[in-house]
């Protein structure tokens, strides 16, 4: 894909947000319509857990259809309330307003959703993934969970997202600590806005990315005693942004991006 191409689909996918709602930041859009449109479709699916209004939905299935690739599978229970919107909704209308979202945005045929919570998709779930994205039960067990169940199955070369790890929820953060950056496949990784990302490489080539993991573990574990499942408070509060302010979790530039993640894509012969 020519950069111009790649650069004008991301801003379309900023712009197109904007529309929606959601809480998701314009660094946050672009990440994953980057990560979306630049996994080869061979490498396995698209799974997205957290739907809830369909902004990451409708992004990420423009982004695969980019890359030409089929389709993103989702899955979330649409049930209210949700710990992480704090804004009033009604549970009745969420699910028709996740279709809604699907169809204005002419995405519904590029969706196949589960309606259901994560746990239940993974017990029958054998498929290879290139992209997974994790927005779901941000408590400890539920996120510690949804990497459990679904990182096995993230192929060499495809990557591993998490939002809310600098959002004061002890739940993402802590999977990604422990989960991802501390797994033995762990290659490059970083945080966009609050999104904590890393690709999975062969164990044989995790080594030369051990120094720059450790040192973003370091400074996320150094938020862990500041969460308590929201937003700290008071002076925990003050000492956690001055802790989440020494995380470097700015815009991805897309040819870094690409110079990391290409590096460790499989030889296809």
């Amino acid at each position: 894909m020519k950069p111009e191409a790649l650069a004008a689909h991301l801003e379309e996918m900023v712009t197109r947000s904007h529309r929606l709602q959601g809480l998701l930041k314009d660094r946050e859009v672009r990440f994953l319509a980057l990560a979306a449109a630049t996994m080869p479709p061979a490498l396995g699916e698209v799974l997205e857990i957290g739907s809830f209004r369909g902004l990451s939905t409708t992004i990420l299935a423009h982004s695969v259809r980019l890359a030409g690739g089929r389709r993103v599978v989702a899955v979330d229970p649409l049930t209210l309330p949700a710990s992480t919107d704090y804004r009033p909704a009604d549970a009745g209308e969420l699910p028709a307003q996740f279709r809604r979202t699907l169809e204005e945005n002419g995405v519904a045929d590029d969706v196949e959703f589960h309606r259901m919570r994560s746990g239940e998709l993974a017990r029958n779930w054998h498929r290879p993934l290139r992209l997974l994205w994790i927005d779901g039960d941000h408590s400890g067990d539920g996120a510690r969970a949804d990497v459990a169940d679904f990182a096995r199955f993230v192929q060499p070369g495809g990557v591993i997202a998490l939002h809310d790890v600098l959002h004061g929820f002890d739940g993402p953060v802590r999977a990604f600590c422990v989960g991802v950056l501390a797994a033995p496949w762990c290659g490059p990784a970083g945080v966009c806005g609050s999104i904590g990302w890393a690709q999975r490489v062969e164990e044989s080539a995790a080594p030369r990315y051990a120094a720059q993991r450790q040192r973003l573990k370091r400074r996320l574990e150094r938020l862990i005693p500041y969460t308590h499942g929201a937003e700290p408070k008071l002076l925990g509060k003050l000492r956690y942004k001055l802790q989440r302010a020494r995380v470097p979790h700015g815009d991805l530039d897309p040819q870094v991006w690409l110079e990391l993640t290409e590096a460790n894509l499989p030889v296809v012969a």
